[in-house]
């Protein structure tokens, strides 16, 4: 059943970038809990592959909770992926789901607290980020018009460039006229000895 209301077309998130918004801030939970797990205390009592891994698989496994419960209630409320209060609900939910199972009522208060602060914040961040990595990204690839799209594009301050085929022309043009003088000037100074 599609609806003519144009509110809830933009509301409903497509349906491929769900996938975007849980795998990967969940391989970078995982990236980030492997360095943590490099720089850990228990690196010396564990071994540090068995620390590494562990890291990895506790952060990747909350980070996974998260997202999923975050667009879970994104779906069930029919708002959209930046809505920060599917944040907050999703924070508390997970939070209390996994810090009963591991510190009892306590723990679950504190952990959906933690949880619900913690993932606003990152959640809000990443809205305002959002804009200034885009633009950082179209400086260093180019735009999407087509010409050298994908392809890394030098900053203007860098002394390396890339040039057309014009701006090719031209410098094969200079070295050819340079090329010609320093042998003019090679010649002249064989006649004068």
């Amino acid at each position: 059943m599609a609806s003519d209301d144009p509110k809830a077309i933009e509301a409903e998130p497509p349906s491929s970038s769900w996938k975007e918004r849980i795998v990967f801030p969940t391989l970078l939970a995982g990236i980030v809990g492997g360095g943590a797990g490099l720089v850990s205390n228990h690196r010396k009592v564990v071994g540090l592959p068995t620390s590494c891994a562990t890291y990895a698989a506790n952060f990747a496994i909350v980070t996974a909770c998260y997202c999923g419960a975050r667009e879970y209630v994104s779906v069930t409320r029919k708002t959209g992926p930046d809505d920060l209060v599917n944040s907050a609900i999703a924070g508390f939910g997970t939070g209390a789901i996994l810090g009963r199972l591991q510190g009892g009522r306590i723990g679950a208060v504190r952990y959906s607290i933690i949880f619900s602060v913690v993932g606003t914040t990152v959640d809000y961040a990443t809205i305002k980020l959002r804009p200034v990595l885009k633009s950082y990204k179209e400086s260093m690839l180019g735009s999407n018009d087509g010409k050298n799209a994908g392809s890394l594009k030098m900053p203007d301050w860098s002394p390396i460039k890339v040039l057309d085929e014009e701006a090719l022309a031209a410098k094969q043009a200079r070295e050819k006229q340079m090329y010609a003088q320093k042998a003019a000037l090679g010649n002249l100074s064989k006649e004068e000895s």
